[in-house]
């Protein structure tokens, strides 16, 4: 009997508005749109970042009634470090945002995307 492996997950964060979800991705987070509902206003899309692929799903305003009731994803990054001093310099960063070691044995920084989803990046110590 063989075994299955999982390969990959590609996460469907929910978002107000794709078009400008996916911009914020490519121009404050460093990713390229992979894929996109066809015309000017898509409800699907996705994007890529090196191994990483998020995939952007439309809904409609009446589901965002509690703004921090939102999907948190953790993501593995070799060089946390590089990546926390690129994207400070893409507004992207909250007051309370930093860099930090944490007691449970991992270096991280979190923010939360243009649709209140957390992403936080993170290495092993």
């Amino acid at each position: 009997m063989s075994t299955s492996h999982l390969q990959q997950i590609h996460p469907v964060l929910p978002v107000k508005n794709v078009t400008e979800a996916l911009a914020y991705y490519v121009d404050r987070l460093g990713f390229s749109v992979a894929f996109k509902d066809a015309g000017d206003d898509p409800k699907y899309g996705g994007v890529t970042r090196d191994s990483i692929e998020i995939h952007l799903q439309w809904h409609d305003e009446k589901e965002w009634e509690i703004d921090l009731d939102r999907p948190l994803l953790r993501i593995y990054v070799e060089n946390v470090d590089a990546l926390f001093h690129e994207l400070k310099e893409k507004d992207v960063f909250h007051s309370n945002t930093c860099l930090k070691d944490t007691v449970w044995g991992t270096r991280e920084f979190g923010i939360y995307d243009i649709g209140s989803n957390g992403l936080i990046f993170y290495r092993n110590l």
